[in-house]
């Protein structure tokens, strides 16, 4: 490390002892991978370390005491290093901002692809502390991540740039050096980041403000006391063999864990470097720590976000199979019982087997309603009246000896959200509550406003945004730490085998998410839960839409044979039953290169249905397009057991009606009659 030009008068008037921190706190900062350098008011150069010129390609000519700051910025303009324009312009625009002597940063790609990142920071009256970084291979990471899995990596470089903001911070206690020891503290003291000087015999001799107060100490209450004092046995056991390592002159990082005095678990990593005298041996250490508590937590967030959204992805695709076997099971059963005579002793067997299928299917609906997939209709709810209005149906369903209560805002908040899955997720919240007050309780549902602020967005992973906030709390007997990370998991429960399906917060958890919301449980064994979930705030409609009559009585209004395209033989057959018995003429295709032919050649078809998802390279949505550019006016009905999200956006586009398996005969024939009715309203589409 460089000494600064005309320090001689304030470095003699050092103590040995002060003298030689000094000397070993600049021989430290040159282990430092980052480039440092001090600038006085002029500004011109004071000190520097060696990472200076190895980071950044300066001469050793140019970097000495005194060298202009300006010589600096105008050796890197005429290399390239800030990109193509006037020399002069580029150095103008930065000697302005150094004479500012306001806080900056900045990161800079170099020609030759290194990225360097580039801190400065004042000192009060007397210059500033310039600092880089080679970020290089921290930004090519980031990118690789970023092309695997934009989204989450974008939430995970979030909270890595506020890690690298702490760790530069930490960084900025090399670039504070100043002419005495007393100013180098006040400097040390007014930075987030903590850092200590440990001796050999495990005593502190210095800490700034933070460091102390991490551990509930203060500056002068923490010198002399040992390191096994101020962490306690168990964190000093998990720290003990890294700073034996150190001893041995080994520089050494890593985390641990404590108990704050409010009994709460926080972690922080650690950078130990030996201090090692000039003239040989062990001094102790220098301790450089940063609390990562935050970053703990948005970690275990992640996980729990990629186990849920791949236990999503597993039900999702799970769905088109299940309701296929629905179909076929809830279709010939259906015609079974049809074909019975009345009062007959098999109706006893078909009825509950048709009840089980229908159950089947409704699961499957749950289910998807968990992985997101599930189509919702929202609308603005004004959510106090629509809570307001459950509570008589609640007081019917819970037991006599559980009280309601709802808390509701004075003025109208409106949500947009599907008003039937909300109440059904506070139905099921109501539920849960109830069994986990079996001798009776309180259970109070609160509606409130909530405003969600950037500086909470990606914790809480929302948009900023105004939401509507329902709590639902009850006196129950709480949730078990071990238990409370998987309540949103599908099939786990905690209630005793038969008294729950374990899908009923997942379906809540689903819901919210798809809604545009966010979800969260609080609980405290022996004292209660707390249920908190929040859904984007709307205005009220201003118009309310009339349901129209689905109800219809007449003959068809086109003739014709309605072609039926699904690969799945005994589904095709079902619905083909099921269009029979409606009157319809039939012609099959078990996939969509059959269907196209038909399509093509057999000029009297009336109706298009066929199935999303199909083998043989041609989908359901490419041949409803197909058949649309052959026949605009063909009405088409898209029948399926699942589509993603995107697929259903593609659909969407063609504006044709998606009819979700299994469904009845009474279903198909009100979607055909739908069809029929627009045909006849809508003109043909060219």
């Amino acid at each position: 490390m460089a000494k600064p030009a005309g320090s001689t008068e304030p470095l003699t008037a050092l103590t040995p002892e002060q003298r030689r921190r000094y000397d070993l706190l600049l021989a430290g900062l040159d282990l430092l991978d980052q480039a440092i350098a001090v600038f006085d008011a002029s500004p011109k150069l004071v000190t520097w370390n060696k990472a200076l010129l190895r980071l950044l390609d300066f001469p050793e000519s140019l970097v000495r005491v005194g060298t202009p700051f300006e010589a600096f910025v105008r050796f890197n303009a005429e290399r390239g290093e800030y990109g193509e324009g006037d020399i002069e312009q580029l150095v103008a625009e930065r000697m302005a901002s150094a004479r500012a002597f306001e806080p900056h940063y900045v990161e800079r790609a170099r020609p030759n692809g290194q990225v360097l990142a580039v801190r400065g920071v004042p000192i009060p009256n007397l210059g500033f502390v310039s600092l880089w970084t080679d970020i290089t291979e921290q930004r090519r990471a980031e990118r690789v991540i970023q092309e695997q899995n934009a989204q989450l990596e974008a939430r995970v470089r979030e909270r890595t740039a506020e890690l690298e903001r702490a760790n530069r911070e930490i960084d900025q206690i090399a670039g504070a050096l100043r002419l005495s020891e007393e100013r180098l503290r006040l400097i040390l003291d007014a930075i987030p980041a903590m850092i200590a000087h440990v001796d050999a015999g495990q005593r502190y001799r210095f800490a700034n403000r933070a460091y102390a107060e991490w551990f509930g100490e203060s500056k002068q209450g923490i010198v002399d006391k040992s390191i096994a004092e101020v962490f306690g046995p168990e964190a000093y056991a998990v720290i003990q063999p890294h700073l034996a390592e150190a001893e041995l002159g080994e520089r050494v990082s890593y985390e641990y864990a404590r108990k704050n005095a409010e009994g709460r678990t926080v972690y922080a990593r650690s950078v130990v470097v030996p201090d090692v005298s000039l003239e040989g041996g062990f001094k102790g250490y220098f301790v450089l720590s940063i609390d990562i508590t935050e970053q703990k937590a948005s970690q275990a967030a992640l996980v729990q976000a990629q186990k849920m959204e791949a236990v999503g992805q597993l039900t999702g695709g799970l769905a088109h199979d299940f309701n296929n076997l629905l179909s076929i099971i809830i279709g010939n059963l259906a015609a079974l019982k049809e074909r019975l005579p009345a009062g007959d002793a098999a109706s006893e067997f078909v009825d509950p087997a048709l009840h089980a299928a229908q159950r089947g299917a409704e699961l499957i609906r749950r289910l998807l309603t968990f992985s997101r997939r599930q189509t919702l209709e929202p609308c603005a709810v004004e959510v106090g009246a629509l809570v307001h209005n459950m509570t008589q149906l609640l007081a019917r369903t819970l037991t006599e000896n559980v009280r309601v209560h709802t808390r509701l805002p004075e003025q109208p908040l409106h949500a947009f959200v599907d008003p039937h899955q909300l109440e059904n997720a506070l139905l099921n919240l109501a539920l849960n509550a109830r069994d986990a007050m079996p001798g009776g309780g309180d259970l109070t549902i609160s509606v409130m406003e909530r405003h969600i602020p950037d500086s909470l967005s990606m914790l809480v992973e929302l948009p900023v945004g105004d939401y509507v906030q329902i709590d639902v709390s009850d006196t129950g007997c709480g949730i078990e730490p071990e238990a409370l990370a998987r309540v949103f998991e599908p099939f786990f429960t905690t209630k005793t085998f038969g008294r729950g399906s374990g899908l009923g917060l997942s379906m809540v958890y689903g819901f919210v998410r798809q809604s545009g919301g966010n979800i969260r449980v609080r609980s405290t064994p022996g004292s209660g839960t707390t249920v908190t979930f929040v859904l984007p705030r709307t205005e009220a409609s201003a118009a309310i839409e009339q349901a129209a009559d689905t109800s219809h009585v007449g003959r068809r209004l086109r003739e014709g044979p309605v072609l039926l395209v699904e690969d799945e033989p005994e589904v095709r057959r079902i619905i083909r039953l099921q269009l029979t018995e409606l009157g319809y003429p039939v012609i099959e295709a078990p996939d969509g290169q059959e269907a196209r032919s038909l399509l093509e050649n057999v000029e009297d078809i009336a109706f298009l249905v066929t199935d999303t998802v199909m083998p043989g390279g041609l989908s359901g949505r490419e041949l409803a397009a197909h058949a649309r550019s052959l026949r605009p006016e063909l009405p088409i009905l898209l029948i399926t057991g699942y589509a993603s999200d995107g697929a259903l956006d593609e659909v969407a586009e063609l504006d044709v009606p998606v009819l979700r398996k299994p469904f009845d005969r009474a279903t198909l024939d009100r979607a055909l009659h739908e069809l029929e009715q627009e045909s006849a309203r809508t003109p043909a589409r060219t």
